[in-house]
């Protein structure tokens, strides 16, 4: 796979509205070239529709700017070889291979009436074996199971070689091995290759692990943002959450968040 110019993306003002509903009310957010930034919050909070409007799914006022350039005035192929998409809940064409869906990612690449190059073909096949799928490259999606598909999903997605990857709960259907294997190679392209990265998780403990930078939000507000061990907090998360929680440090600085069970 090739290097990628480290890029910056910022969020300045940013709202979004469906219809009467207000899902994000202004938010500034800047994310370094090589930063991870970890939007957390409850469900409803806002976190899939700020994703959303940065890659021209959601209309939005404010701006998402990355390289200094608005994604709102881009043409779609260009935004695509500027930002990749991990959507929650991906459109999977039935009858597609898996080699064939992660040849997709090489789309803006591609000329209109072309065809894939030996480097598009080698750089999919790459990410398939990173991903432990080169096993099911001949299958059709229709066969694979739920968490299966969520690393096709990234996999294409890595595929695109954009340098500001977007993450909208990319682990959720996944096991512990293969959470921890996709989101060690998010994080290993991340500082080998300048990779700025913007995910939403639910998992806080995995979201501390990775990302350098927290943003809590609640009922479309920024209420807390920071590091991981300034934002994982169990006050913070107590109040937002409305859960009873205990935060334990390991010596390395990680934030483990337990649940305080309830007395009977």
């Amino acid at each position: 796979m090739s290097s990628m110019q480290p890029t910056q993306l910022v969020f300045r003002d940013l709202s979004v509205s469906y219809d009467t509903q207000v899902a994000v009310h202004p938010l500034s957010l800047t994310v370094p070239a090589g930063g991870w930034l970890c939007l957390i919050g409850p469900n409803g909070a806002g976190k899939s529709s700020v994703l959303r409007s940065a890659c021209g799914l959601v209309r939005h006022r404010g701006s998402v700017t990355v390289a200094g350039q608005d994604t709102a005035t881009m043409s779609t192929r260009h935004r695509a070889r500027l930002l990749a998409f991990v959507p929650q809940l991906p459109l999977l064409p039935a009858d597609m291979t898996v080699f064939d869906y992660v040849l997709l990612g090489r789309s803006p690449f591609i000329s209109y009436f072309g065809v894939a190059s030996a480097r598009d073909r080698a750089t999919a096949g790459e990410v398939l074996t990173q991903l432990d799928l080169a096993g099911f490259a001949d299958r059709r999606l229709e066969t694979l199971s739920g968490g299966e598909c969520q690393r096709l999903v990234l996999a294409r997605a890595m595929a695109q070689e954009a340098p500001v990857l977007l993450l909208d709960e990319p682990t959720s259907a996944l096991d512990i091995g293969h959470q921890q294997q996709a989101l060690e190679l998010v994080d290993r392209m991340r500082w080998e290759r300048g990779l700025t990265v913007v995910s939403a998780m639910h998992d806080l403990t995995l979201a501390g692990v990775y990302a350098d930078r927290l943003a809590l939000l609640h009922e479309g507000r920024l209420v807390a943002d920071g590091s991981p061990a300034e934002v994982l907090r169990a006050e913070i998360l107590s109040e937002f959450y409305g859960v009873s929680v205990r935060v334990h440090y390991e010596d390395d600085g990680t934030a483990i968040v337990l649940p305080n069970r309830r007395a009977r």
